[in-house]
């Protein structure tokens, strides 16, 4: 399967099975989707008329030696091998502890309902946290490395038993010769010098929670009584970059229907200073007036595209910058173990409540049918894993023509669940927008490459 688009005039090819991106001129951009069904000759006839014959003849041998080489018209070898990955043994290696919940600010969009996730506020105990852990360990077979994310409502909310977990983690790691790399997501609000120095020593990664501009911001994430929380917020986040050294964290913020020019949030918040950034699209029932409509797809996708120009503008200036949805590695290929595994929620991945309930993934948590278990008797709904086990690009019907299909892993199945009651199935518009973004995110490394060789270049001739 071959995908060819033209994105701030280049002409990219992206070899999907092999994962190979090609920048070509106009004659094999036109010479590719005819490759494979007419004869050299047919082609040479076709096109004679606008290039010369020996440019045509050149080209389709290039072309040629690329199919021979395993870089163009590939074929997938690992679609066969879906049978067996279902059959393999299931470890888990990640857990999102809900630490707290319960929430100081009430988010307009928040999928926690200021933190309650359908049911009831509560901190998390010492005792529920340290059995999250024991169970992790337990059921992590030989991996070392873990990951546990400590998330809200706002977990700073409930601080001290963070602190006591991240404690009672380090002790086990030595007893089991495993290694826990902690990660914070905050709203900002009781972020102090404490916790941050804490954080920093502690906390592999942080994610602080903001949407943008500070009329955009205010609106979606107010606190309870109307006041907005962008000027408490943003000298203290500024503070975490700068102490991480622009390094392992984000910010992370959210696009609703109310700024669908999204990407001025975007640059908003990298001209504040900040170097790692995540805006991403809302997804929410079409009943709620700030969901994302069909309607609202191109101006999303021209949004994508503004951004992505902008971003290679900035490339090699100290303005640069990193966003989340633009990051994928082209040197390796697409990822065999996400076309096999999905996202690994319900598997690899789960959510545990305050009062230590499995879930899929935080976003199932509060739906009673994906209870998976607890943290005390561990995970005794075999049948749900086994499902998720099975949720992945060959198993979804949308999946198996869409050229983007192993940069997501089939998507999220939790919005595939919220809109179509099937985490077989895939979130419509989301597809839409991780076409544009893997798009947008392949050409800005064409961009980055061809600076690199211009930069080499220079350096060579001034030698």
């Amino acid at each position: 399967m071959v995908h060819q688009y033209k994105n701030n005039g280049y002409n990219i090819v992206l070899d999907v099975n092999s994962g190979a991106v090609h920048v070509v001129d106009d004659l094999a951009y036109e010479l590719i989707p005819l490759f494979q069904e007419k004869t050299g000759e047919e082609l040479i006839e076709r096109f004679s008329r606008e290039y010369p014959p020996e440019e045509i003849r050149e080209a389709l041998e290039d072309l040629e030696e690329l199919k021979e080489t395993g870089m163009l018209f590939t074929e997938d070898t690992y679609r066969d091998m879906v049978i067996d990955y279902k059959k393999r043994s299931t470890v888990v290696k990640a857990l999102c502890l809900h630490i707290a919940h319960d929430c100081n600010l009430a988010c307009q969009y928040c999928f926690a309902e200021e933190g309650e996730y359908h049911g009831r506020r509560a901190l998390m105990s010492f005792e529920v946290g340290k059995q999250a852990l024991d169970f992790l360990i337990a059921n992590s077979g030989s991996r070392r490395n873990l990951e546990v994310d400590f998330f809200g409502g706002e977990p700073l909310m409930n601080w001290q038993v963070v602190k006591d977990l991240v404690a009672y983690g380090r002790q086990q790691e030595k007893l089991h010769d495993k290694h826990f790399r902690f990660t914070l997501t905050t709203n900002g609000v009781l972020l102090n010098d404490e916790i941050l120095e804490f954080a920093n020593r502690e906390m592999s990664n942080i994610v602080l929670s903001i949407d943008g501009r500070k009329e955009i911001n205010d609106k979606m994430r107010p606190f309870r009584g109307g006041k907005g929380s962008y000027d408490l917020i943003v000298p203290k986040f500024q503070k975490v970059a700068e102490s991480r050294n622009q390094a392992n964290y984000y910010v992370r913020g959210t696009f609703t229907r109310n700024n669908l020019d999204f990407s001025k949030d975007v640059l908003h918040l990298a001209d504040l200073g900040f170097e790692q950034i995540s805006v991403e699209p809302v997804v929410a029932g079409p009943e709620e007036p700030y969901a994302l409509r069909e309607e609202d797809l191109d101006a999303i996708c021209g949004e994508y595209d503004a951004l992505a120009r902008e971003m290679v503008e900035r490339l090699g200036t100290d303005k640069e910058f990193n966003f989340f949805h633009f990051m994928i590695d082209l040197t390796g290929g697409p990822c065999v173990y996400k076309r096999l595994s999905g996202c690994g929620s319900g598997t690899e991945y789960l959510a545990v409540t305050p009062w230590g309930d499995l879930y899929p993934c935080h976003q199932f948590v509060g739906e009673e049918g994906f209870l998976m278990g607890n943290v005390f008797e561990g995970l005794t709904n075999t049948g749900l894993r086994d499902e998720f086990k099975g949720c992945n690009v060959y198993a979804k019907e949308k999946c198996r023509d869409c050229f983007a299909r192993f940069y997501c892993s089939g998507g999220c199945a939790a919005n595939a669940y919220k809109f179509h009651q099937s985490i077989q199935d895939a979130y419509d518009i989301g597809c839409v927008l991780q076409r544009k973004r893997v798009e947008c995110a392949i050409m800005i490394k064409v961009a980055a490459a061809e600076l690199r060789g211009r930069k080499a270049e220079e350096e060579a001739s001034g030698q």
